[in-house]
């Protein structure tokens, strides 16, 4: 009886412990309120498959609820506006909406693309938020907080929002994930994925690492386009 009754009392420590940690890690990126910048960059392995690869991208978002981002494709750089469930991009000198970014041919291309990567694109804090309900346990490592991600939770940063396009699917991932906190707010959190993805009918093996830096807390301000605000009307 007293082993039986020791067991449970370390069960209910050791779920604690983890809730905690778990906790920890949504007060860190609570506390970052809604003025912020970040910076995120993607690697995945030499020789690797890049299709599925972004970044770099600059994010700003403030308390005027709009977030702003820049991304770096090769040679090319975009500018987005989001706000709620709206979105905005700059083509070529002019800002679209969602649905003409959209409809901008009705096929596979640039317009397409920042459509997938736009629509319920989400800032780190709420980012953050979502992934520590998708690990399996989050406990101490060194300066960091880590854990290994569920595979549902793994699916969904392989291909955050089907951004493959139509016909992509994720049969297998697998991934983990660290979270930085200073002074209580999270600082930094890097996430590392693998997995085969579906495209087309054929199978490709996917593998990136994710690493998001927290920058400009509370001394973000982020400048929107009257252009770009008349698109989110």
């Amino acid at each position: 009886m007293k082993t039986i009754l020791s067991v449970a009392i370390l069960g209910l420590i050791g779920g604690t412990l983890i809730a905690s940690e778990s906790d920890d890690v949504k007060a860190a990126a609570k506390k970052l309120g809604d003025n912020y910048s970040w910076h995120t960059t993607v690697a995945v392995p030499e020789g690797g498959n890049n299709r599925f690869r972004p970044g770099p991208t600059d994010g700003k978002i403030d308390k005027s609820g709009y977030i702003l981002l820049t991304m770096t494709r090769g040679d090319n750089t975009s500018s987005a506006v989001i706000k709620g469930d709206k979105a905005a991009a700059q083509m070529e000198g002019e800002w679209k909406s969602l649905e003409e970014l959209s409809a901008d041919g009705g096929q596979p291309g640039p317009g397409m693309f920042l459509t997938r990567i736009l629509r319920g694109y989400k800032a780190p804090a709420a980012q953050v938020a979502e992934i520590a309900d998708k690990t399996k346990e989050l406990k101490k490592d060194g300066d960091a907080i880590s854990g290994d991600l569920t595979e549902d939770g793994a699916k969904a940063l392989l291909m955050p929002g089907g951004r493959g396009g139509q016909g992509a699917t994720t049969s297998k991932a697998s991934g983990s994930i660290k979270f930085w906190i200073k002074d209580g707010a999270l600082a930094k959190f890097e996430y590392k994925v693998s997995g085969t993805v579906s495209f087309n009918g054929q199978d490709r093996d996917i593998e990136r690492t994710t690493t998001v830096e927290i920058k400009n807390v509370g001394a973000t301000k982020v400048e929107v386009p009257e252009e770009a605000k008349k698109k989110l009307s």
